[in-house]
């Protein structure tokens, strides 16, 4: 196994090190850094002022090295999976990239079961770790043939002697306990925060970083929690709607949404996210896709910042609260959780209003003056 590379995060130590009294200590002597975490939070130019939201900060996930918060899970996981030298693992996309990145990094070999509808961009980027990657139809899609292919994978992994990671507290609960990690360094930035808005599709983000919260609350470095709001597509609405009509529990639905990451048919940590909300006084929104990549072409418009759907959605459920009038007076948090370039057909679409031109020295003075 070749020797991981060790960068070191605020205060000259790794993500892992720095959060360790957090962290399940089973899995920190093998984890594995590839720089991940300590990610910038900034102050919106644009967006929130134009909303009346003039404390509104947007905490870029997508500069992780993979380019998505599920690097934070991906150094536990790889590195609790490393020494059998193979692993398995399922993914809408983003889990799949960030689990192959690391693999690479420590010589482990990983066969990727994803969504039939993944991205191209992902795909490309598992491929180009050198992960064995598979689509498999309907999966993630269809509630029952999700479970199926589930269960399927599942029994594969376990009579091989494979581990089998999911970025879900229902199936891999420890090296989830990496994504919290977000919450403390949300806390180290701004301290109290008024309300955090976060994508969701099975809601493991979610619940890790309700969980980071509730850590620095057990600690007494938190007076009291942030409001804790979940934003889902219209074609992904597994725990929203549930949640903002008061029922207990989330549900399972047939995924129509074409929001990569976001569409999770099932029914994962849905049920402890609306436990989590209600105790933290958030609530659930639900964003139209169109709604989603408008707001989308404004982040890299009016805030120079790229990032694929999914991480848009959460500026769309804020600015729908803010019409409603639902917001409180403390500083605001979207969670941006992955990179533009992962979803190459919505950045196209984009750049068609403005694409560039061909031209030839003759014609740069006369460009210059359009």
């Amino acid at each position: 196994m070749r020797s991981e590379a060790m960068p070191v995060g605020r205060g000259g130590r790794g993500l892992y090190e720095r959060y360790a009294r957090f962290m399940p200590q089973e899995l920190l002597g093998g984890a594995v850094d590839l720089g991940q975490g300590f990610t910038p939070l900034v102050s919106s130019r644009s967006i929130g002022p134009k909303a009346g939201i003039p404390n509104l900060y947007f905490k870029l996930e997508s500069l992780n090295p993979s380019g998505s918060y599920k690097d934070r899970f991906a150094g536990l996981a790889v590195g609790h999976a490393a020494a059998a030298g193979r692993f398995v693992a399922t993914s809408s996309g983003n889990t799949g990239a960030a689990l192959a990145a690391f693999s690479a990094a420590v010589g482990c070999r990983c066969a990727l079961f994803v969504s039939e509808n993944a991205p191209a961009g992902k795909l490309a980027q598992m491929a180009a770790y050198g992960a064995d990657v598979f689509r498999v139809k309907h999966y993630t899609i269809d509630a029952a043939e999700s479970a199926r292919v589930s269960e399927t994978i599942e029994r594969a992994a376990k009579a091989r002697g494979l581990e089998i990671f999911t970025t879900a507290y229902a199936k891999s609960p420890l090296p989830m306990e990496g994504i919290k990690t977000i919450a403390y360094e949300l806390f180290e930035d701004l301290g109290e925060i008024g309300e955090v808005f976060v994508p969701a599709g099975g809601g493991g983000l979610y619940v890790a970083t309700c969980r980071g919260f509730d850590d620095l609350l057990a600690e007494g470095d938190l007076a009291t929690l942030p409001r804790m709001h979940i934003v889902q597509p219209t074609g992904n609405d597994t725990m929203a709607t549930p949640l903002r009509e008061g029922a207990r529990e989330a549900r399972h639905v047939s995924t129509s949404t074409s929001i990569s990451g976001l569409g999770v048919s099932r029914v994962l940590d849905g049920h402890i996210a609306i436990e989590h909300a209600r105790r933290s006084g958030g609530t659930g929104h639900v964003v139209g896709e169109d709604r989603i990549r408008e707001v989308q072409a404004r982040l890299a418009r009016e805030e120079g910042i790229l990032v694929e759907p999914a991480g848009a959605t959460s500026v769309a459920g804020l600015l729908d609260a803010a019409v409603r009038g639902e917001l409180g007076t403390g500083p605001v948090v979207c969670l941006l959780t992955g990179h533009g370039f992962k979803d190459p057909a919505t950045v196209d679409a984009m750049s068609t209003a403005r694409p560039p031109r061909l031209i030839d020295r003759s014609q740069i003075e006369a460009s210059l003056d359009v």
